[in-house]
């Protein structure tokens, strides 16, 4: 699991991706996919740079929760997230993460929904520390989902239920709808937000 940082158009963003990997070890590239409809994708295509944070398995729900299920074009996604700022303009999480490294983008392929963005890696962190977060220990440990915009997003079931009921955690972020596999007031009491595990008096209708 990584976070993207990018440059943004009032204050520096960042996103939630599980698609990320290594093309070439020399020159370092890697290879990341991005919803085409996603902020992020919009500014990576208007700067050509980004930053990866390596998330730990220590990192917060909370972060994941407010950097996946958020748009930055409409919110200021890293204002309750420790980060700094390089001096390119792009963000890099300062919490429980394993490294980061920084990205200049040197080609792009566009499918039928996702951009796959090439780009070489041109600094990074010093050092490497913790247990890097994979999306089966997000998956089954955490419990935590893929946000709609995401390769990995599965329609759980295909219950007619009304899409237009959904629920948000006032903690870090996450929409409950009716995708899920109940609706929301028939879940049991004892629910938990699958990404930071708040109760369900935690969630507001929208």
């Amino acid at each position: 699991m990584y976070a993207i940082g990018v440059v943004g158009d009032r204050y520096p963003s960042a996103c939630i991706v599980n698609t990320l990997t290594q093309v070439t070890a020399s020159p370092q590239t890697i290879a990341l996919s991005l919803n085409q409809e996603s902020y992020t994708n919009e500014m990576i295509k208007k700067h050509g740079i980004f930053s990866v944070s390596v998330l730990s398995e220590d990192t917060s729900g909370t972060v994941v929760g407010a950097l996946g299920f958020n748009s930055g074009r409409e919110t200021n996604k890293l204002k309750n997230v420790g980060h700094k700022v390089l001096r390119e303009g792009v963000p890099v999480l300062r919490e429980s993460i394993c490294c980061w490294f920084l990205c200049r983008v040197t080609g792009s392929l566009e499918t039928r929904t996702h951009t796959i963005f090439i780009a070489e890696v041109i600094a990074g962190s010093d050092e490497y520390k913790g247990t890097p977060m994979t999306y089966s220990y997000y998956h089954n440990t955490i419990k935590g989902r893929a946000s709609e915009n995401a390769p990995t997003f599965l329609i759980q079931n295909e219950d007619n239920y009304s899409l237009s009921e959904k629920y948000t955690c006032k903690i870090c972020g996450y929409t409950y709808n009716n995708n899920n596999n109940k609706p929301f007031d028939q879940l049991e009491d004892d629910w938990a937000c699958p990404v930071c595990r708040a109760s369900k008096d935690a969630f507001v209708k929208n």
